[in-house]
C-alpha cells in the first residue's frame, strides 16, 4: 500500500487462476466423446462415464466430474439431452483428421502458406406483408407476424485462421461449379502471392478437386490444384472447422432479420464484413494437439 495508491490497494487485480486440467487436444477428445453414442448397456453418457473415457484416451490417472462438467458447459454441451441427429463415430480416421485440422489451426502464421477455413450457409429472403412500426419512447419496434417468402440465397464464407480476415460471397446456389469458382477466387483474388493455400472444409460432395476439373478446362484446373491443399474435418464433426463459429457470428449480427432482396443482403453483409475485418476480430480457438 505504501508503494501504490489507495485505489490500487483496494482494487483486486485479475488472477491467472489454476492451470487447466485438460489440454486443447484432450478437450477436443472430450467433446467428440460426449457427442458420440453411449457405451453398450447405457442409455446415455454421464459425467462419470465421460471422465472414465477421457482417462482411457489420455495419460491422466483420474479426472473429476466437475472438470468434465465445466468443459462441457463452456462448449454448451448437455449429454443427458437427446435429439435426432447424426452421431459421429470416434475411430482412427476421426482422430487422424481431427489432429490434422487442429495442427493447422495451431501453426504460426505463414503468409506463403495461409490456412483458410471455408464453408457455406443457406439464407432465406424474407419480405414484409405490412410496414413495420418504428420504436418510440416506451414502445419497442413492432412488425407483423405474417411475412413474404422471396426465395433463398447461399453464403460462401472464407476465414483466415491466423489473421483478421474473412470474406462472404453471396450466390444463388451452392453447386460444385460455385465451389470451384470460389476456389479460383481464393487463389487469384484473395491470396495471389501465396505458394500454397491450405483449405479446411467439411465433407460435402461438392468440396473436391474433381469439382475444379468438372468446371474448368484441365490446364486451368491443374493450375489451381497446384496452389490448393484440402484438409477435411472428420465426418459429422464440422464444429472443428473454425469458420463454423464465424458463420454463427455473422448470422447473429447481420442477416438474422427480414431482408427481401439479394442487393440489400449483399450491401448489409459487405458492411458487416468490412467492419469486422477493420476491427481486428479473431476467433478465440482453444483446441490444439498439445
Amino acid at each position: 500500500m505504501a508503494r501504490s495508491s489507495v485505489a490500487a490497494a483496494l482494487s483486486e487485480q485479475p488472477r491467472n487462476g489454476a492451470e487447466r486440467n485438460l489440454t486443447g487436444k484432450e478437450e477436443a477428445l472430450l467433446i467428440a466423446t460426449a457427442c458420440s453414442a453411449p457405451p453398450t448397456g447405457r442409455k446415455r453418457r454421464t459425467l462419470a462415464l465421460l471422465a472414465d473415457a477421457v482417462v482411457r484416451l489420455t495419460e491422466h490417472d483420474r479426472l473429476s466430474r466437475e472438470t468434465v462438467r465445466r468443459r462441457l458447459a463452456e462448449n454448451h454441451l448437455k449429454p443427458w439431452r437427446k435429439d435426432m441427429w447424426c452421431i459421429p463415430k470416434v475411430d482412427a480416421e476421426y482422430v487422424a483428421r481431427m489432429e490434422d485440422v487442429l495442427d493447422l489451426h495451431g501453426e504460426a502464421p505463414d503468409p506463403a502458406r495461409p490456412v483458410v477455413c471455408f464453408d457455406e450457409s443457406p439464407n432465406r429472403l424474407i419480405g414484409e406483408v405490412r410496414a413495420p412500426i418504428p420504436a418510440a419512447p416506451g414502445k419497442p419496434a413492432r412488425y407483423d407476424y405474417e411475412y413474404r417468402r422471396n426465395g433463398t440465397l447461399n453464403l460462401f464464407v472464407f476465414l483466415d485462421a491466423h489473421r483478421s480476415w474473412r470474406h462472404v460471397k453471396v450466390t444463388d446456389r451452392r453447386t460444385a461449379n460455385d465451389f470451384a469458382e470460389c476456389m479460383r477466387e481464393l487463389v487469384d483474388v484473395h491470396s495471389p502471392e501465396a505458394d500454397c493455400i491450405r483449405v479446411v472444409l467439411d465433407n460435402l460432395s461438392s468440396h473436391s478437386v474433381a469439382a475444379l476439373y468438372r468446371t474448368f478446362p484441365a490446364p486451368e484446373a491443374r493450375r489451381l490444384v497446384r496452389r490448393l491443399e484440402f484438409h477435411y474435418t472428420p465426418k459429422h464433426a464440422s464444429w472443428l472447422n473454425m469458420v463454423e463459429i464465424e458463420i454463427g457470428v455473422l448470422r447473429t449480427q447481420c442477416p438474422d432479420r427480414r431482408i427481401d432482396n439479394r442487393k440489400e443482403m449483399e450491401t448489409e453483409i459487405s458492411a458487416w464484413q468490412r467492419q469486422r475485418n477493420d476491427s481486428g476480430a479473431r476467433i478465440k480457438w482453444r483446441f490444439s494437439t498439445e
